[in-house]
């Protein structure tokens, strides 16, 4: 059993390498991006783009999609978008005198939410339950979204104007923050060579199947009961931290878990270390906190938190009678 649950985690990664190599033909700049993306995709988990306008989070985002080959539906959030854009809405037949239901774009594999804070919360909140439940309801009925799903949402800084922050409780509902700056020196440099020839597009290179296969693969992976504990260790932490007016949830907890069982599979391993959980708190957790103090209520004070929490909170491995 052991030897068939390795087979399929070398395989995988093998498949992942591909999707990672197809990517970077469009996507200029670090596979950090990427790697994130794909830690998210096996976890069953969202991932929120975050940046100021041209750092090419769109790019990578369709580039990310693109290489799945799945089905791909964007949505342009914009100020007067309705709920009923996303989630779709029952219509009525002239013909017959019915009404039916008209899916919107959410019943997609992967959904591209493009500047997702330009709508106001109402149509933000839209995606909660597609999100949580992968499901959405429209005048009491509920229509299940298609497997695999996942939200690859972009967003600028809110402190441009005609932005609106994202409440709370759908920040908890992404499993991974991005923060994307300016690219580097020679990465900036590429991309004005790339776009001197004929722009690329990432051709397919995966399985609606393949990737049911992968998270099932994901979800396989082996936890210690030890880091169980430091992963909850890591989260409570951040809610006693003195700058911190509420810290990282229980669904923080599980996320970072899920989370940590991704990248061993990433890895080639078919278990789940320490340094998997120490990696991936940051991202996972930082976006969660709800700092006291409005004027320091910035993405590196919550890094900073959660940094705290792993200097402090040390791995200890249990000693078990024999």
């Amino acid at each position: 059993m052991q030897g068939e649950l390795e087979q399929r985690v070398a395989a995988a990664r093998e498949r992942l390498d591909d999707v990672r190599r197809e990517v970077g033909r469009v996507f200029i700049g670090t596979s950090f991006a990427v790697d994130q993306l794909l830690v998210a995709l096996l976890a069953r988990g969202h991932v929120l783009l975050e940046g100021v306008p041209g750092v090419a989070k769109t790019t990578l985002a369709k580039a990310f999609a693109e290489a799945l080959g799945v089905t791909v539906r964007r949505i342009q959030f914009t100020p007067d978008l309705l709920p009923a854009d996303i989630t779709g809405t029952y219509v009525l037949s002239p013909r017959d005198g019915t009404f039916s239901f008209r899916r919107g774009p959410i019943f997609a594999n992967i959904v591209l939410a493009d500047e997702i804070n330009r709508a106001p919360p109402k149509t933000q909140s839209a995606l909660l339950e597609a999100m949580q439940e992968q499901q959405v309801t429209a005048e009491g009925d509920a229509f299940t979204l298609p497997g695999p799903f996942m939200v690859v949402a972009t967003q600028n800084p809110i402190d441009l104007e005609g932005t609106y922050p994202l409440p709370e409780a759908q920040i908890d509902r992404f499993l991974i923050h991005l923060v994307m700056g300016y690219p580097k020196r020679e990465h900036e440099t590429a991309m004005l060579r790339a776009h001197e020839t004929m722009r690329v597009t990432a051709a397919p290179v995966l399985t609606e199947q393949e990737l049911l296969e992968m998270q099932d693969v994901a979800q396989r992976t082996h936890v210690e009961d030890d880091l169980y504990d430091y992963a909850v260790g890591l989260t409570r932490h951040t809610r006693s931290d003195p700058r911190v007016l509420l810290g990282a949830s229980p669904r923080a907890t599980l996320g970072l878990v899920q989370a940590a069982k991704a990248l061993a599979v990433m890895r080639g391993r078919t278990f789940v270390t320490p340094d998997d959980v120490r990696e991936l708190a940051p991202p996972v957790l930082a976006h969660r906190i709800i700092l006291r103090d409005d004027a320091l209520a910035e993405h590196a004070v919550r890094v900073q938190v959660v940094q705290t929490a792993l200097e402090r909170i040390s791995y200890r491995k249990a000693v078990r009678p024999a």
